[in-house]
């Protein structure tokens, strides 16, 4: 009956291969039990603990590690990894579903706030797929169903796993032995009735050949609905920082509580006024405007006429065309297989495949640029005449303006990111000897990355459509260039609501595929074992050594607009294209000192690796590490470990082509910067730099908030180096069963830190105009010549963009401490379950330029870097039925643009006594879930997240997107799920 059985399943699984799928039934796993990952050829007590490669009998580390088990992400009714990765207080968010501009339709991982680039992920122990040119992981790719427990490892360990693990390393372990069929269905809705979310999946086992083997196959559909920022009031105006006077226009708008900006408190006071928060215009007043010195006009509705523009009156209020919550949908299938071929050789497999679509959609685009102007054209009346004629210096009809214009009638930036990945895996793996293992595997995994975007404007075009003449002898209004007529020009009214032609419309705007493709290429051989005890009452020493090779290419082909720079919209980019490889051998000790000699136990470790790269900056790089694990009692451990570890640059690093970008910035040539950057000497460093003299320090100089750059590719990049300490010690008392209580420091130094040069064009603006002071200062000669007329730097300002490579020049320092606590236990017939995860965040320091060793950035304590977070979990179980309580805290945080105030020191950061009302206070976040097993194969649950409603901050100029950080606090309210789960 058993072998029948067996058949059936198999034949099942072969037939169904194609469905959909369902997450795995919820697994109620003892903490203890979570820690490790079960051999696969080992005996019962044979771990791998992820930081390791070698097999030991207990579940210690020398190095901290957290586990989140499969129950967590059931509990929180999680549809993707990011949702419950994303509270751990060890994690910052990086890019999530919430990340619409900036961002890119990947969810990614960010350990320690030290960049998704440095944080390695793994999932079975072995390198994940990664779908960009800077070879980062896309955690959409993961399914979350078959997840058994997920491991997280701080600090260093390329000497374990090689490039990447600078902050440290995430282990998704999957299910990969099933046996039978596993289903369910998860559907979650916010309480405003928005945001539907919603996954089928459904994951088929069976054993063969009389156990000897085992194929597992599942599939996964997700889909998730969008939210844009106007369905919340915290977002629905883009909202800046702003200086508000009791009885001015702007006094009624105020959306937030006191907050710092630009303008210094003392200035903001002397006005009479206080900082606050005030929203942008609306969205029916996207019209024209134009520049005359100093003064910028904005058109009337009706066209024609002009007047002088209102702040913040008739700034453009983009946020309603923004995605709050971006639409996803998702096809994940794969399979696991192995087979004991004898008794000392299995053979496996690993493949998935992902599609992903994640579509963005951004307001209307804006341009401005200079252009020039027909003075007699039928789109202005005399008295917009007579404010242009003034310009007319050489008396030919025409002017040159700054005309900047929002293409309300081309409908908003659509992007959609259209992923396609898969990754396959084959090895043997067995024993030699009772005591000694071998494991060998190749994978391969390609990411195909489509980009279609809806939206772009021509700058080209649309410098030809603006310049206009009448056709000879007639009053017919045309292109003036004759090779834009020829190439169809259509002239462009944009001066007023809808005045524009549908043809003009049509001649400038333009749309683009973009083609992005990765792929990794990984073989991996090891043989790890004993040897011998040292007569001290401990096992023997274990060992590990092997060899690998990686060889990642990467390509990204803009469309040609976009290579070309000619367009508005979308960032411009040149084509980016490259590859490397590395050879490494590694080897890896674990030496059991004593056992109750003395002290109860004492553990050595250590473990190198040398890995030779095919790049010429590179070459040979060493990296290692050692720790420590002692027990003087049963009850207590202490445990210390140091890692030198490196990351080597990535494609986009070593060979991104040019790529415009908008960042935001202060360009202390303008009036944006504090008033007391506004000294003599910066002046004269203005007008040595192209700025005209009667210009510096006004709005002129930086009409938006933005300036424009390019940024690229440097093959001289090195790699970057980091020095990570732990220190520790874990508490199980044993008169307080199943009571584990880990405290661990932490101490990551990152050197020769692979980043953007001079820290970025805000940064850079600083380092020149407030540290050097000095023209001929490689900080201050990045801006030459990127000037125009006006003094304003970048193209769209009739200078050149500044250009920012990439390089080896910051620096990155993180410490703190990582607490955590779980326990469970028996009351009666209600079983009690606790479990608490914590971090305080001592220090986090950056150097933007090693050049300027002493303009250290101080982040600890600042909005999105708060000193401590924490997420626990209250879980009571009577019989079949479970409640579950989790409290998710994030620390208040600081402004961190305080910097902006500071002149003549060697440190920027947060000083409650310069800017009083900085902070945001802490947000607490309460979850509620109840779940009840109906018999042994059929789980329902039922939860709400975010049970109190909690709202974001209002950030103003301090946000990341949607007026608050929305991949850090909780922008959806109140929201609920319900699942089931079936295994038969």
């Amino acid at each position: 009956m058993g072998t029948l059985k067996s058949r059936l399943l198999t034949n099942t699984v072969i037939t169904v291969t194609s469905l959909l799928a369902m997450p795995a039934f919820a697994q109620v796993t003892a903490p203890a039990a979570e820690a490790g990952t079960q051999a696969e050829n080992g005996t019962e007590t044979d771990i791998v603990i992820t930081g390791s490669r070698i097999r030991r009998p207990d579940l210690t580390s020398s190095s901290p590690i957290a586990v989140v088990s499969e129950e967590e992400f059931a509990l929180s009714g999680a549809t993707n990894v990011e949702q419950v990765l994303n509270t751990l207080p060890q994690v910052i968010p990086g890019l999530t579903g919430f990340s619409n501009n900036p961002g890119n339709g990947a969810s990614t991982l960010n350990l320690r706030g030290l960049g998704e680039t440095r944080s390695l992920v793994l999932v079975n122990g072995r390198r994940w797929m990664f779908y960009n040119t800077n070879q980062t992981v896309d955690l959409n790719t993961i399914p979350v169903f078959l997840l058994r427990n997920t491991e997280v490892v701080t600090g260093g360990a390329s000497a374990i796993y090689g490039s990447d693990a600078v902050a440290g390393v995430v282990n998704f372990n999957l299910r990969n032995d099933l046996n039978g069929i596993e289903g369910g269905a998860n559907y979650s809705l916010t309480e405003r009735g928005d945001g539907a979310r919603y996954t089928f999946d459904l994951a088929m086992g069976s054993n063969f050949a009389d156990g000897r083997g085992n194929v597992t196959v599942y599939g996964n559909y997700m889909r998730r609905q969008p939210i844009f920022q106007g369905a919340r009031s915290f977002s629905r105006n883009a909202a800046g920082d702003g200086c508000i006077v009791p009885g001015s226009t702007n006094s009624t708008t105020r959306l937030g509580t006191p907050f710092p900006s630009g303008i210094t408190p003392a200035t903001c006071a002397a006005r009479g006024g206080e900082i606050g928060l005030i929203p942008q215009g609306s969205a029916t007043v996207p019209i024209a405007t134009f520049t005359r010195g100093v003064d910028t006009f904005i058109f009337n509705p009706t066209g024609g006429g002009s007047r002088l523009f209102q702040n913040p009156a008739d700034l453009y209020n983009f946020a309603p065309d923004n995605y709050l919550m971006l639409p996803q949908e998702r096809y994940l299938f794969g399979g696991f297989a192995n087979y004991e071929v004898t008794d000392h050789v299995e053979a496996y497999t690993e493949v998935s495949y992902v599609n992903n679509s994640v579509p963005q959609e951004l307001a209307p685009t804006p341009i401005g640029q200079n252009v020039s102007l027909q003075i007699a054209s039928p789109f202005f009346n005399d008295q917009t005449r007579a404010v242009l004629r003034p310009l007319d210096t050489d008396g030919d009809g025409y002017v040159t303006s700054t005309v900047g214009f929002r293409f309300n009638q081309s409908g908003p930036r659509n992007v959609n990111q259209q992923r396609d990945a898969f990754r396959i895996l084959g090895g043997l793996r067995g024993d030699i000897t009772p005591s000694l293992h071998y494991d060998a595997y190749y994978l391969y995994s390609r990411t195909q990355n489509t980009q279609f975007q809806q939206g772009n404007i021509s700058r080209s075009r649309f410098a030809a459509a603006l310049n206009t003449e009448f056709a000879p002898g007639t009053t017919t209004l045309r292109c003036r260039d004759a090779s834009a007529r020829a190439a169809g020009c259509v002239p462009l009214n944009a001066f007023g609501l809808a005045q524009a032609s549908q043809a003009a419309i049509n001649y400038v705007t333009i749309n683009s595929t973009n083609l992005e493709v990765s792929s990794l290429k990984n073989a991996v051989a090891s043989l790890s074992g004993e040897l011998f005890d040292l007569g001290l009452g401990a096992e023997k020493i274990g060992f590990a050594v092997g060899g690998e090779y990686r060889a990642t290419e990467s390509r990204y082909t803009p469309d040609t607009f976009l290579a070309s720079g000619d367009v508005a919209g979308f960032n411009a980019g040149l084509p980016t294209s490259g590859g490397y490889n590395v050879k490494e051998v590694f080897g890896e000790l674990r030496v059991p000192v004593l056992r109750d000699r003395l002290f109860h136990r004492l553990d050595l470790n250590g473990a190198g690796r040398y890995s030779d790269y095919s790049l010429g900056s590179i070459g040979g790089v060493w990296t290692y590490t050692g720790g420590v694990e002692f027990a003087p009692v049963r009850d207590v451990t202490f445990r210390g470990q140091y890692a030198r570890s490196v990351r080597a640059p990535n494609v986009q690093d070593l060979f991104g082509g040019n790529a415009t970008g908008f960042p935001a910035a202060i360009d202390y040539c303008s009036d944006r910067g504090p008033a007391n950057a506004r000294t003599d000497a910066i002046r004269a460093l203005c007008v040595a730099s192209g700025v005209p003299a009667a210009n510096v320090f006004t709005r002129a100089v930086q009409p938006s908030a933005q300036i424009q750059v390019n940024t690229g590719g440097n093959p001289n990049v090195r790699e970057e180096v980091s020095d990570t300490w732990t220190a520790g010690v874990v508490f199980s008392p044993t008169f307080i069963p199943r009571l584990n209580v880990q405290i661990d420091w932490f101490d990551i130094n990152v050197r020769d830190a692979i980043g953007t040069r001079f820290g970025g064009a805000a940064t850079a603006l600083e380092l020149c105009y407030l540290v050097a002071q000095n023209i001929n200062d490689p900080v201050c000669a990045t801006f030459n010549g990127s000037r125009g007329s006006t003094g304003g730097i970048g193209q769209t300002q009739g200078g050149t963009n500044p250009n920012f490579v990439t390089d080896n020049t910051a620096g990155l320092l993180t410490k703190g401490i990582d607490m955590q606590v779980d326990y469970n236990r028996n009351f009666g017939n209600v079983n009690v379950s606790f479990f608490y995860l914590g971090t305080y965040l001592h220090r986090y320091r950056t150097v933007a330029n090693a050049a300027f060793p002493d303009r250290v950035n101080i982040s600890e304590g600042t909005i999105g870097l708060p000193k401590y977070r924490h997420t626990t979990r209250l879980t009571a179980g009577v019989d079949k039925a479970q409640l579950s309580f989790r409290w998710r805290y994030q620390g208040k945080g600081q402004d961190n643009r305080i910097e902006n105030v500071f002149l003549g020191t060697t440190r920027v950061g947060t000083d409650p006594a310069i800017l009083p009302n900085a902070y945001i206070g802490a947000a607490n976040y309460f979850d509620l879930t109840a779940s009840i097993d109906v018999n042994d194969g059929l789980n329902f649950s039922i939860g709400v997240n975010n049970l109190l409603d909690k709202q974001p901050p209002i950030l103003g100029a301090a946000q990341e997107q949607s007026n608050t950080l929305p991949s850090f606090y909780d922008v959806l309210g109140r929201d609920f799920f319900v699942s089931a789960r079936v295994r038969l």
